[in-house]
């Protein structure tokens, strides 16, 4: 099998998590991607994020390394004519540019939408931006912890005495950045057939809107504004939630009345199958304080790992509550290899394919500018050339041939 986008060139334009995590996922479909960055400090996202201090001076944070494997680094100065001279040219090389700029920079650098198609019919440009086009908030900046809370999806979470909680990781940027790797697919599958290249407009509010359609749905049809429900679960089942075992917690999803059978069986409490409180899922639904106190009281005489084995034995949905590192010992993660099945050992997809990424999507994260020199002589620049945009200053980083 062929990957999916052998023979793509992406250019990638982006900083921070969302659009770089966007041209990383295209790289694991099979797409060339070069990175443009500012010579001196690159992606800002290079010096911050994640626990490894020393990694961060060094310009290689475990954030930035996270979505930059299998990227050939170039640095450009894009405020000079030269700058711009090159990346005019990558762009015409290219299939596709991912950037998450506001329109205000792209005009101050005309780089607009019209510019680049302008330069390449054939260009697919994915725009990344808080808000999107055509409205009035169009160039406001923002990032993840702006739209969980802009967004109405921070006020859902938590509780009324623990206030609005953002999600414990940036699930909006990534998010974002696999709806722009859908909409880029989207655009060169139409490509495919008209020969025309297209404008992707991707938004960040939109993509915390789509996590959350089927409460946007209920809100829109009954007028009734969603309320910060803790940790019970949005089926709003009352044998659906987190409970408090004698060690540990229990997720359970019982949302079906066979569901609920089974769960009653496997907690020695048949006699709710003839409780007039618990017997049909509407008089659940009525004493719902009473089931969740007997469910409680049930679970809460052994440990979450024990019930854990016992139920799903059962049938019954359900799963202890882990940490992160207990997670990633589960069977689906270590089996599966998520966590390195990606470009060089990194994050890969969340599914698969039969002959997985390209051999170039398993290039080390490269220091800043790594291949400036050896893009600039694939675009045909002659060494005279590129040693004069060095001197100048209109590109950086390794001045060898990576």
């Amino acid at each position: 099998m062929t990957a999916p986008l052998h023979g793509i060139r992406v250019i990638d334009w982006t900083h921070v998590l969302a659009g770089p995590a966007c041209s990383y996922y295209l790289g694991l479909l099979g797409a060339e991607v070069i990175k443009v960055e500012r010579p001196g400090r690159g992606d800002a996202m290079r010096h911050r994020g994640g626990t490894d201090t020393t990694r961060a001076a060094s310009g290689m944070s475990t954030a930035y390394l996270t979505q930059s494997a299998g990227k050939r680094s170039v640095a450009l100065d894009l405020a000079t004519d030269a700058g711009q001279g090159v990346f005019r040219r990558l762009l015409q090389s290219a299939d596709v540019l991912v950037e998450n700029h506001r329109p205000a920079t792209l005009k101050h650098l005309d780089l607009t939408e019209d510019t680049t198609r302008s330069l390449n019919p054939r260009l697919i440009h994915c725009a990344m931006t808080g808000y999107g086009r055509a409205n009035d908030m169009a160039d406001a900046p923002a990032y993840d912890v702006n739209i969980q809370a802009i967004s109405g999806l921070m006020a859902l979470t938590g509780t009324a005495d623990t206030g609005p909680t953002r999600t414990g990781a940036p699930i909006i940027d990534y998010a974002t950045g696999l709806a722009g790797a859908l909409g880029v697919m989207s655009a060169l599958m139409t490509r495919n057939q008209t020969g025309k290249g297209a404008f992707v407009d991707v938004s960040m509010l939109e993509t915390a809107f789509t996590l959350m359609n089927s409460t946007i749905t209920d809100y829109r049809l009954t007028g009734t504004a969603p309320k910060a429900r803790g940790n019970a679960a949005n089926s709003r089942s009352p044998s659906s939630g987190v409970f408090a075992c004698a060690r540990g917690h229990l997720s359970l999803g019982v949302n079906e009345d066979a569901q609920f059978r089974a769960l009653a069986h496997a907690l020695n409490r048949s006699e709710w199958l003839t409780d007039p409180r618990f017997a049909e899922p509407t008089a659940r639904d009525v004493h719902r304080s009473d089931l969740s106190q007997a469910i409680s009281d049930a679970l809460r005489t052994r440990p979450a790992s024990a019930w854990e084995h016992e139920l799903m034995a059962a049938g019954v949905p359900c799963a202890r509550l882990r940490t992160l590192p207990e997670a990633l010992e589960l069977p689906p993660a270590a089996q599966r290899g998520f966590a390195e099945r990606g470009a060089h050992g990194f994050c890969g997809l969340p599914f698969t394919l039969p002959d997985g990424p390209l051999p170039e999507a398993s290039m080390a994260p490269q220091t800043l500018g790594e291949s400036t020199r050896a893009v600039l002589e694939n675009l045909g620049y002659d060494g005279q050339e590129i040693d004069a945009l060095f001197t100048a200053g209109a590109v950086g980083g390794g001045r060898g041939t990576a």
